[in-house]
C-alpha cells in the first residue's frame, strides 16, 4: 500500500509538487512542497507541449526537493477538456461510463474516439416526461493526447503516474478537508491563462466553468499599452493593484489594470448569476479565492462589491500536520499556489 504520494501541478510558468504521507487517513502529513520554473512555451493553457522540457524540470524538482516517493498524481487543466452538467438514465456507474460515447458526441468538439470520458454522479433526480429515474452529474471529457503528454513528461522524469485528476476537483478536495459545515461555496482560482469556477454544496461539486482570462492577460495588456517588458509589467501589477489613488506617472497603468480586471470580475459575476438562476435551491454562502492572479491587491474586495458575497482567501493548510522539512512561513507566503498539488496528493486513490 502506498503511504507516500506526490501531487504534481504542471502550470504555465512552473511545476509544483506536494508530497503527503498517509493521504487516505484522517491525519495526512505534508512532508514537502517545492516548485521549479518552466521556460516559456513548454506548457500552454494547461497542455504540455514539450514533455522532455517538463520532464527535465520534474527531475530537477526531485533532485533539489528531496522527494522520497516517485508515485504521483497529475492534475489536468481545461484546454481541450469539457466539464459540463449532464443528466443520464439511472444505472450503475460502470454502465454509465460505457454508454457515454453514444450519449455525448454532440456535446464535444472532438470525436469520442479521441476522448477519455468519465462521469461524476451528483444525485438522482426526477425529470419531467421521463418514466425512469435519472442521475445528474458532471461529464468530464478530454482528448487522449493531452493526458498522454502529461503522463509522458512524468515518465521521462522516472515517475509512475497513479492517477490523473481535474485541477478544480483537487483544489476543492484540499479546501474542504476538515470543514464541518461547508455550505455552498464558490471556489475561484485565478490562474495565469484562465480562471476556473467550481461551485460545491456540502463538499460535492455541482457546477464547473472555465473563463479564458487570467493574470497573463493583465500582464500582456500592460506590456502592449506601455511598451515595457514582462518583468516591469509584473512589478507594476504588484505595486499598483486596484488602487484608486496613484501617482500621475502611473495613471495609464492603473487604468489598464482596472479595465482588464473589470472584465474578469464581470465574467465571474455572470457565472455566479447563471448558477443562482438555474440552481435556486442552492443559495451561495461565500466565495473562496485562490491562485496567483488573486494576489492582485484589492481584487477580493472588488469581487465582494461586484457579487455581494463574502470573499475569503483559501486556507487549505489549516490544521494539516507539517513535516520537519516544511517551512510554515514560506508555505503561508506562497498564498495557495500549492493548493492544487496538495489536493491531488490527498486524492491519490485511483
Amino acid at each position: 500500500m502506498t503511504t507516500r504520494v506526490v501531487g504534481i501541478d504542471i502550470g504555465t510558468t512552473a511545476v509544483r509538487a506536494v508530497e503527503v504521507r498517509d493521504a487516505e487517513t484522517d491525519n495526512p502529513v505534508l512532508l514537502r512542497c517545492l516548485e521549479q520554473p518552466l521556460p516559456f512555451g513548454a506548457v500552454s493553457r494547461g497542455e504540455v507541449l514539450e514533455p522532455a522540457v517538463v520532464g527535465a524540470a520534474l527531475k530537477r524538482l526531485w533532485s533539489t526537493g528531496g522527494f522520497t516517493s516517485k508515485e504521483v498524481v497529475l492534475g489536468m487543466g481545461y484546454h481541450r477538456m469539457v466539464v459540463r452538467n449532464l443528466t443520464v438514465p439511472s444505472m450503475s456507474l460502470r454502465r454509465i461510463r460505457e454508454s457515454l460515447p453514444f450519449q455525448v458526441q454532440d456535446l464535444l468538439s472532438f470525436p469520442t474516439a479521441d476522448a477519455l470520458l468519465d462521469f461524476y454522479p451528483i444525485k438522482e433526480v426526477e425529470t419531467e416526461g421521463e418514466s425512469e429515474p435519472q442521475i445528474s452529474g458532471l461529464l468530464i471529457a478530454s482528448t487522449k493526447d493531452v493526458v498522454q503528454a502529461h503522463i509522458k513528461a512524468a515518465k521521462l522524469a522516472g515517475l509512475r503516474t497513479l492517477n490523473v485528476d481535474i485541477m478544480a476537483f483537487a483544489r476543492s478536495r484540499a479546501i474542504h478537508r476538515g470543514v464541518t459545515d461547508p455550505g455552498v461555496i464558490v471556489q475561484i482560482d485565478i490562474g495565469g491563462g484562465s480562471s476556473s469556477v467550481l461551485i460545491s454544496s456540502q463538499g460535492v461539486p455541482q457546477f464547473v466553468r472555465v473563463i479564458p482570462s487570467g493574470g497573463n492577460q493583465l500582464t500582456k495588456a500592460l506590456r502592449v499599452r506601455l511598451g515595457i517588458d514582462e518583468a516591469a509589467a509584473e512589478a507594476l501589477k504588484t505595486k499598483l493593484g486596484l488602487s484608486k489613488v496613484v501617482a500621475p506617472h502611473d495613471a495609464i497603468a492603473a487604468t489598464v489594470i482596472r479595465e482588464v480586471t473589470a472584465e474578469l470580475l464581470e465574467s465571474l459575476r455572470t457565472t455566479m448569476s447563471y448558477f443562482t438562476n438555474n440552481w435556486p435551491e442552492l443559495p451561495i454562502d461565500r466565495i473562496v479565492l485562490m491562485g496567483g492572479g488573486a494576489r492582485l491587491a484589492g481584487f477580493s474586495g472588488a469581487l465582494h462589491v461586484r457579487t455581494g458575497f463574502p470573499v475569503a482567501q483559501a486556507d487549505p493548510f489549516a490544521g494539516l500536520e507539517l513535516g520537519p522539512d516544511v517551512n510554515e512561513a514560506q508555505l503561508r507566503d506562497s498564498e495557495c499556489t500549492f493548493v492544487a498539488a496538495l489536493g491531488l496528493a490527498l486524492g491519490s486513490k485511483p
